[in-house]
Parts: structure tokens; C-alpha cells; sequence
């Protein structure tokens, strides 16, 4: 009898449920999943972009055109998608502009690539010439960078002016560009040039009134906080106050107190009130003698201490929130004090002009003029509640320009200028390289004409005609020539034109759109855990926490 063949045993190595997929297929699917993202952002480029509006599980609408802010609210799941939300938020935290190109970019430079993967050409080979592609992208734009003079403010300031009209022109405030380019240059030269901390701009939003309504405060502005009667006694303007900042409750605290006191007698317990009068009263006369006319805490001061400054001409403000109160410090010096005892005057902090002002339905407590000011607050007005919320987002990205340009003073023309030169210089190179890298880098030179042909797309101009303009142009030299979207060419100089962005932005948009691009070839297989297709029910109990909370169900719990 013949016996048979051994039997093969079965080797379960995953999860019962869990899905894998791998090779070609796998890879094509990854493409087309970032292709679909960038279609998305694809109409918000350039200064004809059109805004998306985003309604949230909450009913909450936005809108805006910012890449980074659509595809944070998209709530994207498919997992190398997700490396184009990483790339966007870290190109806003980065440089804060270019936010839509370096997602257009990494799609594009996959689209470009796609035919080569469907032939069979090693990823391995396409990301090599990706990476070379890269870094010639990278040296010709530091070759050709223009340096602005430092030396003459008023050249530099204009620089600055430039930057920031460009970052604002494909924003919803593009009319106003002059008004707020202006706006954000003051911002940050307020700021303390060596560490430009941009985090120091406080903004502040109010509903009402027009765009041009908005205002820059060279100081600290702060909504007024909640405060007692009293309050309406105090002296709302006063000028060079010496100004106190404490981390101090001045409450009367003995109504909250759960504690049990014995007494003897009643005039024991007068003293315990007493005393608790007593220790108020001596914070009180500690801050006075001070010689302190503006008085903030980020705890609460309670009636009896509004009313007891108030009667000695003395404004105060509890509750102030923890960041506005660091930017006070930062604008009248001193600093901020947790007891109320040997406060000297090099604690106090001193501004030119103190005044609580009415702006639109809100107080708004102002400190102006001062001496050490490192900080500022702009005051943005506005229709609607989301209008206002995209001007803070669009002033947010031209003030992370102007911080760049004010740290390198380096510049290309923006408008598809540098990636048309960029994409000239990379086809002249390939042709000397033989072999497959040939190819590759062929096609990170056309990836690169996405922008200038979005732009064209997006401002309903004939991508193709003025593509064709721009080569001839950058073949015969003219290497700051990018699209036009008013002019009847539909081309020009953008050097000259002043649109200027610093050359930094688009360093950290080529690297970051090749290093996703890279990242997403390299992965053939996706492995997806059966868990992670659930909602995540939280963590588990521990074992017997249901026996020990139906214990004693349905009758008297033991006392202990």
C-alpha cells in the first residue's frame, strides 16, 4: 500500500480578517489615492484659487483655501494619503506658505511616474533619479537666488512689502493687499529681531465692521475680563502707569472653605473672620504701596478688592488668560509675581499709555507705547465669523513669510517662474545622462510645470499656449518669466512685476514633495489590522470591574 504524501500544515500568521494587499497593484492604488487628494486642492491655487467650504460632524462651516487647513478638516484615513497631510502641515509650520504646491507637486511627480511603474521600472531606480532630480532643483535655486541688501531699511521694508503681497494675493483678502501687507510688516518688526518668536502677535478677533477697520496695536491688546461692580469706579486711562503683574488670588476665601473650626466663645470666631479680612487687606496695601496703577492677575480678584482699588484710583483685572499676560509682561517688562510681599520696582512693568477702549461690541483693555515692546496685537474686523477666521489663517501664512524673508533676505519670482527655470535646467542636464535615470529625470521636469499650468487652469487662461511661451522664454534665457493672470500675454517678468516670495518656501516644497514622493514608491504592501477598520472603542476595563460594580445592586452597599 502506497503511503501518501505528507500533509502540508497550514501556517496562520495574521489576524483572522486582517487585509493585505502587495505589489503593482498596491502601489498604482496608492497613487491614485494621492491624485485624488490633490484634485481636491488643485482649484485653490494661484491668485484666482477658488475657496472650499468644510462642514465638520458639528455643523460647523469653514472656509478657506488654504491647503494645510482643508486637508486637516478632510479627515483623510487612507494610509499613504496621510503622508500628504504630513508634508502640508509641515511645510505651514515650516515656512507657513506653499502649502498647496508641495501637495500638487508630490501628486504630480507620481502621476509623471505611474506609465514607468505599470512597465515594470524599479521603484528603486525612479526614486535615485528622483533624489538626484531633487538636489539639482535645489542648487540651481540657490545659483540664482537674488540677495536683498540689508543695510537699507526702506529697500529691505519694501522686500518685505513684496513677500507678503504675494503670500496674500491667492487669499480671500487680496483686495486689500496694500492695508495688510503693510499691517503684517509692522508685526514683525515689532518683534525682537534675533529670536522672531511669531507667537508674540496676539490676534484678536471682532465680528462687525469692514476689513479696513482692522488695526495694529504696537503693544498688548486684551478683551476686558469678567469683574465685579466696583469695576466701573476704577480710572479707565492713565498715562506711564507703573504696572503689576501676579499670579495672586485676592479673594475673600472663608464662604468656600468646607472646614469644621470649634469655638468656645463668639469673639473667637470674630477673630478667625478677622484674621481672614486681614490677610486680604494686608495683600491689598502690599500692592498699593507698590505705587502700582495698573494691577493684572491671572487668578480672580474678587468685589471687595475691585472695590478697595477703585476707591484709590487703582484699575485692576483678574482672570486674564495665561498668553495675554505673558505678552504684557514682554511689552511693559517686569515680571510676573506670585506673593504680594517685597515687590520692588524693578518687578513693575511701565507703558506710555493704558486705556480701555470700546472696539466694536467688546472692551478691550490697551497698553501702547511701550518702552521694551517685543510683542504687538492686531485687531482683525469682519462681516462673518469664518471670513475673519480665514483672514487670520491667510495673515498667519504672510507673516511666516515675512519672518523667513527677514531671516535669509533671499528671493525668487513666484508665479511658476522658478519651477519653469527649474524644469529648463533639469531637461538640459537629463539629456547628458544616459540610461533609464534619463527618463526619470525627464519626468520630474514636467511634474514641475504643474504649478505655472494650475495657475493658468485656475485663472481660466490656455495652460498649453502659455507653457509653450514660457519654454521658448526660458530656453533664450529669461529666467525670472512666469504666468501673468491680468496681463493681455498672459506672461511677464514677475521679477520685475514684484512678485516675490522667499526662496526658501519653494527649497522646503521640493524637497518635502520628493521626500513623500519617495516615501510612497518605496511601499509595496499595506497590512491592515481587522481593529483598525473599527471605531476605536476605547481601552478595555480591567477584569472584574463588572462583578465589583453589580455588587451590592439592589441592596444597602456595607459600610466600611
Amino acid at each position: 500500500m502506497q503511503r501518501g504524501l505528507p500533509m502540508q500544515p497550514t501556517v496562520v500568521l495574521l489576524k483572522e480578517g486582517t487585509d493585505t494587499s502587495q505589489g503593482k497593484p498596491q502601489l498604482l492604488s496608492n497613487i491614485s489615492a494621492c491624485l485624488a487628494i490633490a484634485e481636491t486642492l488643485s482649484s485653490t491655487l494661484g491668485p484666482r484659487g477658488m475657496d472650499k467650504l468644510i462642514v465638520n460632524e458639528k455643523g460647523e462651516a469653514q472656509i478657506t483655501n488654504d491647503g494645510a487647513t482643508i486637508l486637516k478638516l478632510l479627515d483623510i484615513v487612507h494610509p499613504a494619503a496621510r503622508t500628504l497631510v504630513d508634508i502640508a502641515r509641515a511645510q505651514d509650520a515650516e515656512v507657513g506658505d506653499g502649502t498647496t504646491s508641495v501637495v500638487l507637486l508630490a501628486a504630480q511627480l507620481l502621476k509623471e511616474i505611474r506609465s514607468y511603474i505599470e512597465e515594470g521600472v524599479s521603484p528603486h531606480v525612479i526614486i535615485k533619479g528622483y533624489r538626484k532630480a531633487a538636489q539639482l532643483a535645489i542648487d540651481r535655486i540657490k545659483e540664482i537666488q537674488v540677495t536683498v541688501d540689508k543695510s537699507d531699511p526702506e529697500r529691505f521694508r519694501s522686500l518685505l512689502l513684496k513677500c507678503a503681497s504675494t503670500s496674500m494675493s491667492s487669499k480671500l483678502i487680496h483686495s486689500e493687499k496694500p492695508f495688510f501687507s503693510n499691517m503684517v510688516v509692522d508685526a514683525v518688526q515689532c518683534l525682537d529681531q534675533d529670536d522672531l518668536d511669531e507667537s508674540l502677535i496676539g490676534v484678536k478677533k471682532i465680528p462687525g465692521g469692514g476689513m479696513q477697520d482692522s488695526l495694529l496695536i504696537r503693544g498688548v491688546s486684551f478683551k476686558k475680563t469678567f469683574t465685579y461692580a466696583g469695576a466701573e469706579q476704577q480710572p479707565k486711562s492713565f498715562r506711564d502707569p507703573l504696572i503689576v503683574c501676579l499670579n495672586v488670588e485676592l479673594e475673600l476665601k472663608a464662604e468656600k472653605d468646607n472646614a469644621e473650626v470649634r469655638v468656645e466663645a463668639v469673639s473667637d470666631y470674630q477673630a478667625i473672620v478677622n484674621a481672614e479680612w486681614e490677610i486680604i487687606y494686608r495683600k491689598l496695601e502690599a500692592i498699593e504701596k507698590t505705587g502700582a496703577k495698573v494691577v493684572l492677575s491671572k487668578l480672580p480678584i474678587g468685589d471687595l478688592a475691585t472695590q478697595w482699588f477703585a476707591d484709590r484710583d487703582i484699575f485692576c483685572a483678574g482672570r486674564v488668560p495665561a498668553g495675554d499676560l505673558q505678552r504684557v509682561v514682554k511689552a511693559v517688562g517686569g515680571s510676573i509675581q506670585s506673593t504680594c510681599t517685597d515687590i520692588r520696582r524693578e518687578h513693575l512693568g511701565t507703558c506710555g499709555h493704558f486705556e480701555e477702549r470700546q472696539i466694536g461690541g467688546e472692551r478691550f483693555n490697551i497698553f501702547e507705547e511701550c518702552s521694551k515692546a517685543k510683542t504687538c496685537t492686531l485687531i482683525l474686523r469682519g462681516g462673518a465669523e469664518q471670513f475673519i477666521e480665514e483672514v487670520e489663517r491667510s495673515l498667519h501664512d504672510a507673516i511666516m513669510v515675512v519672518k523667513r524673508a527677514v531671516k535669509s533676505g533671499e528671493v525668487v519670482a513666484g508665479g511658476g517662474a522658478i519651477e519653469m527655470d527649474l524644469s529648463a535646467h533639469i531637461r538640459r542636464h537629463a539629456l547628458s545622462i544616459p540610461g533609464k535615470q534619463q527618463l526619470i529625470m525627464t519626468a520630474f521636469a514636467k511634474a514641475l510645470e504643474i504649478i505655472p499650468r494650475q495657475i493658468c487652469d485656475n485663472a481660466g487662461l490656455d495652460s498649453t499656449d502659455i507653457l509653450n511661451k514660457l519654454r521658448m522664454k526660458h530656453a533664450n534665457g529669461s529666467k525670472w518669466f512666469g504666468v501673468d493672470v491680468d496681463g493681455p500675454e498672459g506672461v511677464r517678468d514677475n521679477m520685475e512685476a514684484f512678485v516675490w516670495e522667499p526662496s526658501l518656501v519653494r527649497v522646503n516644497a521640493i524637497s518635502s514633495a520628493t521626500e513623500a514622493a519617495c516615501l510612497i514608491l518605496s511601499v509595496d504592501e499595506t497590512v491592515r489590522n481587522p481593529q483598525s477598520e473599527a471605531q476605536n472603542p476605547g481601552p478595555q476595563a480591567p477584569p472584574g470591574t463588572t462583578q465589583r460594580a453589580l455588587r451590592g445592586r439592589g441592596r444597602g452597599m456595607p459600610r466600611r
